[in-house]
Order: C-alpha cells, then structure tokens, then sequence
C-alpha cells in the first residue's frame, strides 16, 4: 500500500468575502457603532467604530483633496499608534496602495523602498527611539523623483490633511470606493530579507482581508473580544492578523504600545480586559520572565496568537498554564501568503498545538515537495512546503523574474521553508532549506536541536546554527540566553546533556552565551547575521573558503 502524498486542502463552509477593505469596514461599522474599536494607550485615545470610520473617512477626503487616488503609493513610516490605523483604512477606501515601511530602516533602506515602489506621499512619524525620521527623509528625498508630499504625523500638514477632508464631499469618497475591485492591489509590504535588497509583497483587498477574517475566524472571533496587538503594524502580524481579523468581526484593537514593552503589554491586557493576546515567540518568553508576572491580573484572556517564528514547546506549555490562553493558536505563513496558511484549532489538543503549526486553512491548498524534483512527498517525509490559492500575493512589486522564482507556472507559492505533513494533514515546521545543516553527509534541522535544548534547566532559549568545518563541512553551534542567576554554560557542559539523548552527529560543537539575538524588528532572529560573527570569532574564515570554493 502506498503512502498518502503530502497535499491538503482547505474545505470550508463559509464563504471567501468579496468584499473591499472599505466597504467591509462601512458594513462592521454600521452594525457595532457604539462598541470600541480602538484603544492608543500610549496616546490616551479611544475610538468607537462610529468614531473610528469617521476619522478614516475624514482622512480619505484628505488623501483625495491631495491628489491622491487609485493605484498612489503612499508610505507610512512609524511605530504602532492610532494614526497608523487611519492610514490603513483611509488608502483602502480611495484604492492608494499603502507601502509599509520597517520602523528600523536608515537611510539608505528608506531611499531603496521610496525609489522603487515610486512612492508619492510618505506620511510618518517625526521620530522614533534614536531614529530620526524627519531628518533621514530630508537626507534622501532630493534622490526620489516620486515623493511628492511628506505629512509628518502631529504636524500641521497632518492637521491639514485632516481639515481638508472634513470640509470634503462624501459622495466624492463614495464614487471612489464604488470604483475599487477586491482584487486591485492595495498593499506592499517589503520581505526583511537578510541578504540584497528587500522585495515588495504586493497584496490585494482579496489577499489581506479574507486572511485577516479566517485568523480571527480560527480564534473564534466576535464583537465582545479586545486584542492586544503589540506586534509590529508594518508586519503582516500587526495589521492584517490584527486589524483586519478585528474589524472583519466588530472587535477591538487594543495598542499597548509604539514598541514592543513586555510590561506595557500585560498591563494592557489587565486593564484593557484583552481576551486575545499576539505575539512572537520571543515576546511571550519576555513577558513571562518578567519579575512580578504573577502580579498582573490575565484572567480576561481566552485566545491569542504565537507565530512569526517557530514556537518553543516550552514556552507554549508556559503560555497555556501560565497566561490562561487555554485557546491559543500557532499560525504559519509569509508575508507574500497575505500571510497565514495554516493555523492550529481552538479544539486541538494541547500535544498537537505545541508541535505543529496546525493544518490548512479555508480556501487554500498546500503540499510539501521535494525541492530537487519538484514532485509531491509521502505524508510524514521532509519537503519544501508550498501554499496556493486566493492568499497567494499578486506579486514582486515591478520585479517579474523575481515573482517567477518564487510563485511556479500553477500559481504554487514556494515557501523555502521544510516541512513534514503527517496523517491528519498537520505540518511541522522543520527548519528552512538554507538553514539546514549538512554535517558529514547527515540532513540536520536545528529545530529539532533546539527543541531539545529547551528542556535544559539554565536555557531560556536558544538559537542553532551551522558553521563551516574542513573536516565535515558543517558543525553545529548553539546561541543560548540563560536564565536569571545563572552566569555561563560551557561547550562540554550541553554536550553532556545531549549525549545518549541525541545522535553524535546533532550535538553542538560550540556554544555561545549571548544576552540577546540578533532581530529583524518583526522579531525574526537573524541567523545569517549569527553565522557570520561566528565565523569570525572562532576563526572559521580558511573552513568557509574552502567550503563554497
């Protein structure tokens, strides 16, 4: 008998939204006006959904008296705040395409994305942290052609913007939104690739809101629930599993924060009586290591999500029996999947949420290949996983060979990342494809070896990667955070614990203590940027040489 290949699809009774963001937004807001929409704590502001569509629709009619319209890119460059939302939603409704720019870019990385996505209106805090922002676009903007208006935000161009809107026309916004098809381009978002240039993930209507429904569909979502955001906006996590899984269900969204602040973050939730909580894997371990966490009152919390990176069993275990999440989902995806294609169900047991980042989601279809041949793998063998259907992005932003590189001929997006299927069409995600480590012949996942190292009493995390080695080719190393009170861990100290645990070949061969990893701002470890400063501390130059001669 032969084994069941590794596809799944994603079977649902309930229906894919036509609608646009705009018009969605109309409809939320018409049925749950006086219920909160959202809560800036940072700012002190609060918003009912009445309140909200107005200020959205004010600002629209702002963005239409500057000429704005259909098909403008327009930059939005900050930290999570209220005014961040209004964007959102208000180049949604006139059918602007809103381009997401990292909070973290300098200089050069702001001049790249204005440039290439021929940005004509940036709107953007003045600073953020020790960025600068209002200085480094006054640096760059003789070099964009495009850019044509910068509105800083709390500005009086801002409070122009606003004005102008609110002596605007309505039927003007209305034959504007009238004009939009689901299925016209509405987002880019840039890929925090860490090598070259970031790539523009252009996302539509159809994309971004059908992901952000199902999500909050998956979490169970009405218009009693209040989500705490404290992830990035910029992110496919921030505004599309947030805001849109939100006002796709009449919930709240509640902003604890500009950054990410672990204990911002708890007293948002206690306060805020949140009933669903975001976060990276890493967010969850800061908030629960943090001193007086027993103190703060999470009683209110029901659901939430882990994703962004793989998530710890540990600290899932943590976050169920410590936070009260009893419902929490894992969800999988990229930011040119709009971005989920599989999340973990309220009614799953707790040994399948904590393993695997669940199963397909409505509408889509995914399958794990072999990225040599391209041909579908058994269930329960290592593949490249791929994800098709209507969260599939239209494309690299102006980039058509890239978008060819990564979307095939039927229209199957390829992940890069490997993953196993099992009988019930569950995944595991078992490392990237560039992540993984051929050591002596033998395929290593660091996931696995990280998973384990969990377990160790002294390590709070824990990152693994593969470094180059004359002799075998690779060689594992192990980055680890350590546990308040304890001062170092050596090399023979893991590799004690690991033996007759695990094969000889899996066991690290250098280990680092480190007080933190190196992250992209959407809290994604850089583990290229690790490689190469332990390439360099080690002394492991002459090994990498001979390895890619």
């Amino acid at each position: 008998m032969t084994s069941q290949p590794s596809y799944s699809s994603g079977i649902s009774t309930i229906p894919l939204l036509g609608d646009t963001i705009g018009d969605n937004l109309d409809r939320t807001a018409a049925r749950f006006a006086e219920r909160e929409a959202l809560v800036d704590r940072a700012a002190g502001k609060r918003w009912t959904y009445g309140q909200f569509v107005e200020v959205v629709n004010q600002l629209a009619l702002g963005l239409l008296d500057a000429d704005m319209g259909k098909g403008d890119r327009v930059g939005i460059w900050a930290p999570n705040c209220a005014e961040w939302a209004f964007v959102q939603y208000a180049t949604a409704k006139i059918g602007a395409i809103m381009v997401n720019i990292n909070p973290a870019y300098r200089t050069h990385e702001l001049a790249y994305v204005l440039k290439q996505a021929g940005i004509t209106m940036l709107v953007a805090a003045p600073k953020f942290k020790t960025s600068d922002y209002a200085a480094m676009i006054e640096e760059v903007r003789g070099d964009c052609a495009d850019l044509r208006q910068v509105v800083l935000l709390g500005s009086a161009e801002w409070d122009s913007l606003l004005a102008r809107g609110s002596h605007g026309d309505p039927a003007d916004l209305a034959a504007a939104q009238a004009n939009l098809s689901c299925d016209d381009a509405i987002n880019i978002q840039y890929t925090s690739g860490t090598t070259g240039f970031p790539k523009g993930a252009t996302l539509s209507h159809h994309n971004i809101l059908n992901n952000g429904y199902f999500v909050g569909e998956g979490c169970r979502y009405t218009e009693e629930d209040r989500i705490c955001i404290p992830v990035p906006y910029y992110h496919c996590f921030g505004m599309t599993m947030g805001n849109l899984a939100a006002t796709s269900h009449g919930a709240c969204m509640v902003l604890p924060a500009p950054g990410f602040d672990p204990a911002a973050t708890l007293k948002a939730v206690q306060d805020e009586k949140c009933t669903s909580l975001y976060g990276v894997p890493t967010m969850f371990i800061a908030e629960l290591a943090l001193p007086d966490f027993a103190d703060y009152d999470l009683s209110s919390l029901r659901t939430g999500i882990m994703a962004g990176s793989p998530c710890p069993v540990e600290v899932m275990k943590r976050v169920i029996s410590d936070m009260g999440m009893n419902e929490v989902t894992i969800c999988y995806g990229m930011t040119e999947t709009s971005p989920v294609s599989t999340q973990t169900g309220a009614n799953d047991d707790i040994e399948t949420r904590v393993s695997t980042v669940g199963s397909v989601h409505p509408h889509v279809e995914v399958k794990v290949v072999d990225p040599a041949t391209g041909l579908t793998v058994p269930q329960g063998t290592a593949g490249e996983l791929c994800t098709r259907g209507y969260s599939v992005m239209l494309g690299y932003w102006n980039e058509p060979e890239k978008t060819a590189e990564s979307i095939d001929a039927a229209r199957w997006m390829h992940t890069g990342d490997l993953a196993v299927m099992d009988g019930n069409g569950y995944l595991n995600i078992v490392g990237r494809i560039k992540d993984m480590v051929i050591r002596g012949g033998e395929n290593i996942y660091p996931r696995e070896i990280e998973e384990f190292l969990y377990s160790h009493p002294d390590i709070v995390d824990v990152q693994v990667i593969g470094l180059p080695d004359e002799k075998y080719g690779e060689e594992l190393m192990a980055w680890v955070k350590l546990r308040p009170g304890v001062s170092d861990l050596t090399a023979e100290q893991v590799r004690s614990y690991c033996t007759g645990k695990l094969a000889h070949y899996k066991i690290p061969r250098y280990v680092r203590v480190v007080e933190d990893f190196p992250m992209t701002v959407s809290g994604k470890v850089r583990k290229v940027e690790m490689r190469e400063v332990s390439i360099q501390e080690l002394g492991l130059e002459s090994a990498a040489t001979t390895r890619h001669a």
